[in-house]
Formats: C-alpha cells, sequence, structure tokens
C-alpha cells in the first residue's frame, strides 16, 4: 500500500502504527484495473483480534485464487486512529491498496461476537457507506455478512444486504459470480438481492416482512417478493477437498493467536446444552491425517512460524488424534516446531496422548467442566464426571505440568448456590490432588485458576428459551464464589456480568433492536467488548429513550411455543429436538455424544460427516 501523506501524518501520532500499514509477508496485491470484483473483507474489532480469526485467513485466500477478485483486509480502527482519520477526512481503507471501502463491489463483515455490532455501523459511516441499506444507492457496495451471529441476524437486518449462513466457502463465491453477471447484464441491486436470495444459503433481511403481537413477542415473519419461507445454512461435507490456505498473511506486530492453525475438523459430538457452536457446526466433518499434516507443513514454510495450533471444538474428540500427533511428531521435532492443542476435554486427556505431547513445550493446560456439581453437570450434558477430571489433571501433574485453568459459567438454568460453590471445591480438589501425586515436579508449587463466566443463552440451543439470572443475582453470585475460596493457590477470576447481559440481549434480539443500534453508534458506541469503552448504564438510556426494555430480551423465559426471532433461519437442527433437550435439563438426564448414539437432532439432513459415517470404525 502506498502511504497517502495525510496517512503518513497521521501514523506517527497514534499507538501501534503497524496495524494500518499493510504490506505484510504474503499479502496479496492486484492491479484493480484486471480483476471484476473487489472484496473488502471488514473485521470489526482490532488488527490484533481479526488477523488471529482462521476463517479470515481462508476465505482472503480463497477468493484472491481467483484472477478476477481481489479480497482485501479491514480491521476497526482503534479509537485514536479513528479520531484522527475523522478529523483529517481519511475514509477507512483496505490494507493492500489503500483505497476508500466505498469503492469495493463488496464489504463483508464477520459476526463473531454480538458486542461488535455498533463497530460494524461506524466501520461503514467511516468508509462513507450509508449505514442503512434502504439509503444505499446503486453504485454504493453490496454489504454482506457472515459468521456464527448470523444464526440471529435481526438486530442487524436494517444494516445488512444480505447474509450468509454457514460455511462460506462455496456460498461467498457463488454470491460474487452473480453479481458479475448481473452487472454484466445492467441489473440493478434490488435485482440482485431478489435473485441472490434464491441461492442455498442466503438470508436477504430486506425481503421478509416481521409483524409483532401486542406484547412485542413475533408474530410472524413473511418472505416477500418470491424469497423463500426458510434459509437453510451451507456446509462442507468434504474438509480435504476443501481450499485451505497455503499460506498466512505473517504480521508486522504481536497478534492474539500468533501461530500457524491448522483446522482438524469442524462441528462438534457433544450436545452441551448452553453451547451454541455445538450446535450451529453440526454435523461433525473430519479432515484426514494426511492432508492435516501436509497443511501444517505448508504454512510453516511459507510463514516461518514455529508453532502449529490444532484448531477444532475440541481437538482431543478427533477420531485419529494420537495417529495425527505420531505423523506430526515425524517432522516437527527436527524442525523444533511446537505443537499445540488448545481445545482438550477432560476425558480426552489419555496417557498416551500426554506421552506425545509432552515432547514439546509444556505451557499450561485449560480444561473447562464448566459447573461445580455433578447434577449441574449434568443438567448442562457435559458428560465429564469429577473423578474423571481429577484422574486427568493427576496425569498431567505426574508428566510435569503444575499449571491448570478451569473455566466455569454461573448462572446456568436450575443452577443453585451449592453449584456455585462447588466451583471453588473443585478446584480446591484440583490443588490437593497435585500435592497427592507422587511424580508431580519437585521444588514447584501449583498454580491453579478459576474463571467463572456469565452464562448467556444463544439461539440454535436447548437454553435459547431459559432466562439469564439478572445483574443483581449474578452479582451475588460472584461474590459468593469469591467467599468460599479457602487456598492461596487457587485464583479465581470472573468475567464482567454488565457486558454479557447486553450479549444476551442482541443474542436474542428481534430487528425492533435496529433503532438501538443505531442510536448507540450515533452516540458514540463502538468497541463495547472492550471493558474500558463499554458502559451498561449508557446503554440503558438508549434502551429508556427507544421505549423499549432490555430484559425483555435477556431475563424472559420464553414458552415452546413462542415465535422465535430467527425461526426461519434453518441450521439443520429440529425445534422438537432442542425442545425435547430442554426437558431432559429440567431432569438432570444426559444424552448421549454422537458417536455413541445418534440424538436425531436433524443434522442428518445434510447427508454427511458422522451422521453417515461407518460407525463400525470408531472405537
Amino acid at each position: 500500500m502506498k502511504l497517502s501523506e495525510k496517512l503518513e501524518q497521521i501514523l506517527s501520532k497514534v499507538q501501534k502504527p503497524g496495524r494500518y500499514v499493510g504490506g505484510e509477508l504474503n499479502a496479496v496485491r492486484k492491479d484493480p484495473s484486471r480483476v471484476k470484483t473487489r472484496f473488502a473483507f471488514c473485521f470489526p474489532d482490532t488488527y490484533e483480534i481479526g488477523m488471529s480469526h482462521l476463517g479470515m485467513k481462508i476465505l482472503y485466500g480463497l477468493m484472491n485464487q481467483r484472477e478476477d477478485v481481489w479480497c482485501e483486509r479491514v480491521f476497526a480502527p482503534w479509537v485514536d486512529m479513528e479520531e484522527l482519520m475523522r478529523k483529517e477526512g481519511l475514509p477507512l481503507y483496505g490494507l493492500e491498496s489503500g483505497d476508500p471501502i466505498s469503492q469495493f463491489d463488496f464489504v463483508g463483515f464477520t459476526l463473531q461476537y454480538e458486542m461488535s455490532y455498533t463497530n460494524v455501523l461506524n466501520m461503514l459511516d467511516l468508509g462513507g457507506i450509508p449505514v442503512r441499506n434502504d439509503q444505499r444507492r446503486e453504485d454504493d457496495p453490496i454489504v454482506i455478512a457472515g459468521g456464527p451471529c448470523v444464526c440471529n441476524p435481526e438486530p442487524l437486518a436494517d444494516f445488512i444486504d444480505l447474509f450468509c449462513l454457514g460455511a462460506g466457502e462455496e456460498v461467498d463465491l457463488e454470491v460474487i459470480d452473480l453479481y458479475q453477471a448481473c452487472k454484466e447484464a445492467g441489473k440493478s441491486r434490488r435485482e440482485f438481492l431478489r435473485e441472490a436470495a434464491q441461492i442455498p444459503g442466503v438470508y436477504v433481511p430486506s425481503l421478509y416482512q416481521v409483524d409483532y403481537h401486542p406484547d412485542g413477542t413475533v408474530k410472524a415473519v413473511t418472505p416477500l417478493e418470491g424469497a423463500p419461507a426458510t434459509v437453510q445454512k451451507r456446509v462442507l461435507l468434504d474438509l480435504d477437498k476443501a481450499y485451505y490456505p497455503e499460506n498466512f498473511v505473517v504480521p508486522f506486530l504481536d497478534i492474539v493467536h500468533d501461530r500457524a492453525v491448522a483446522e482438524v475438523f469442524r462441528g462438534c459430538i457433544r450436545g452441551c446444552r448452553f453451547c451454541q457452536a455445538g450446535f450451529i457446526y453440526r454435523p461433525v466433518i473430519e479432515k484426514s491425517v494426511e492432508t492435516i499434516s501436509r497443511q501444517c507443513r505448508d504454512l510453516c514454510a511459507s510463514t516461518g512460524y514455529d508453532e502449529i495450533s490444532l484448531s477444532s471444538l475440541s481437538t482431543s474428540d478427533y477420531s485419529r488424534i494420537n495417529e495425527l500427533l505420531d505423523e506430526l511428531l515425524t517432522w516437527t521435532k527436527d524442525a523444533k516446531v511446537n505443537v499445540s492443542l488448545p481445545s482438550l476435554r477432560v476425558d480426552g486427556f489419555s496417557t498416551e496422548l500426554t506421552d506425545k505431547i509432552k515432547t514439546v513445550r509444556k505451557s499450561g493446560l485449560t480444561f473447562a467442566p464448566e459447573a461445580g456439581t455433578q447434577r449441574l453437570r449434568d443438567v448442562i450434558n457435559k458428560n465429564v464426571r469429577e473423578e474423571e477430571l481429577l484422574d486427568t489433571v493427576t496425569t498431567a501433574f505426574g508428566a510435569g505440568w503444575n499449571r491448570v485453568k478451569l473455566y466455569f459459567m454461573i448462572g446456568l438454568p436450575t443452577e443453585t448456590d451449592q453449584d456455585v460453590t462447588g466451583i471453588t471445591a473443585l478446584g480446591q480438589k484440583v490443588v490437593d490432588a497435585y500435592y497427592h501425586c507422587e511424580g508431580r515436579p519437585k521444588g514447584q508449587s501449583v498454580n491453579v485458576t478459576v474463571s467463572a463466566a456469565a452464562f448467556v443463552p444463544k439461539p440454535f440451543t436447548p437454553f435459547q428459551w431459559e432466562p439469564q439470572d439478572t445483574m443483581e443475582e449474578f452479582r451475588r453470585k460472584q461474590y459468593l464464589l469469591k467467599d468460599s475460596i479457602t487456598t492461596r493457590k487457587l485464583t479465581v477470576n470472573y468475567h464482567d456480568a454488565d457486558t454479557s447481559f447486553m450479549e444476551a440481549v442482541f443474542a436474542r434480539g428481534d430487528r425492533r433492536l435496529c433503532g438501538v443500534l443505531e442510536e448507540a453508534w450515533k452516540r458514540g458506541f463502538h468497541f463495547d467488548g472492550w471493558s474500558d469503552c463499554f458502559s451498561l448504564k449508557n446503554w440503558l438510556a438508549v434502551f429508556e429513550a427507544a421505549g423499549l426494555d432490555p430484559a425483555f430480551y435477556a431475563n424472559r423465559r420464553r414458552s415452546f411455543d413462542e415465535v422465535l426471532p430467527w425461526d426461519h433461519l434453518d441450521y439443520g437442527i429440529r425445534k422438537e429436538f432442542l425442545i425435547a433437550e430442554c426437558k431432559k435439563a429440567y431432569e438432570a438426564a444426559a444424552t448421549p455424544n454422537c458417536r455413541e448414539k445418534c440424538s436425531a437432532c436433524g443434522a442428518a439432513c445434510f447427508k454427511g460427516g458422522i451422521c453417515v459415517e461407518d460407525r463400525s470404525r470408531v472405537v
């Protein structure tokens, strides 16, 4: 990117100017006169967070391998940079070319977190693009969005032209192909959107009318102009044949996850009832050992990284994990490349696995029991027993580890005070297990950290009907948790419940929140996922001005027959299955994982992955 004089002057006045200059190793440069479509891939957070996102790396490489498409990266400028950009009249630009995003054909956002929504509006405005989709002109970019939050896109329905549900590798290119065809045929923006709505996995919100009951609940969602009544997500069924980048853009500055990343499988077999990812990414689709190893080699060769992270929702659930580690260790040891397994389950940490991963650098181990008592773990279908956790940490301590992080949630459905204090009691048992382990590291003390996040009910989970605890109740439970600590060997952290409350509001919100979101942005709200930028008091003032009660979205129990704002979207999970799972939670009854027994969740409709594999191969 050729820096303009204005940009050069600004960069000397901001923190971390490397966020804004581009030109990194493996960044893609093209001649704009030789491409048909320009795509600005926007991550609505800082460079360090966005550059760590695997989905952005995949789609960036996928689009840029086509000669007729140029995809550039765009990140939200931090508050100091934005202030100077607005003062100097410098619009938001693509990192590769330096061109304003208003000059692109598509401006695409990945929606990973509800608290980034104000950043989406702010980036559009900073780029010179009308924030509301009904105010855009024929020559304005098409604003597109994907990611996990798209499973309920209604709070952004007035701002995004079209949403892509599920895996983006195929549907994004199909949308681009249609756009090119419509442009050559001289068709209007509206004609393109009507035709795009016919592509499986594409949701055009302006083609749907939402009506409400007097009590504020959704009455009906009605498709218009030939749009489909329901939109089903897209799934990739063969990850061995799917595109995966041979190189990553290597940043100039430290990012959150600065390493090579290999995706080993998509989806999750477990079905934890609070976990949105465990349902919206079904069915499980695995890569072969050979493909993963080859991709790891390619990335290390092209980037110079000396650490590989094996990425999935639960890496130890990969059916060939030991075989994969054996294959990787044939070349990573000599190449001095570390292999990281960031997502391990308590019941997947075997002695055999320990023997393999202890050959690499010993960082802390992280496990997620999620609840402090067995009753509550059964309620949420965690399917992890206390003795399994203690056996696992004892195995780890005996192999040389002395740092363990344990993740929990508070505010889960049916939770009692005994469940809350059970969190620190379990942490104490892990501390005791260290000192009872004969093979523990000599001369070292143990460090056990317990982190407790506030439960947020999410769409397409069995708990989507459940109320979130009130702020007062969250704070009471946090104090109870803190007061139950009995040892200095145990560190307890808990997350700010204020942002979790607003996250729940937008996770289960409807289109009426569009006005709230727009007003919040106009009042200067952005980076709401950052504690130093977020103010619950200010958010509540916006809701009051709009005449809406945020508790209606966060703290209200929904009936099973209520029309939910996302009911016209289909992620392959039957609503009847989710209702049945919610009722089983009240009975503290567990459901087997997908490899043990099919629960007929509905994901078999995609006709691939674990739903159709030969189960006799699985041990």
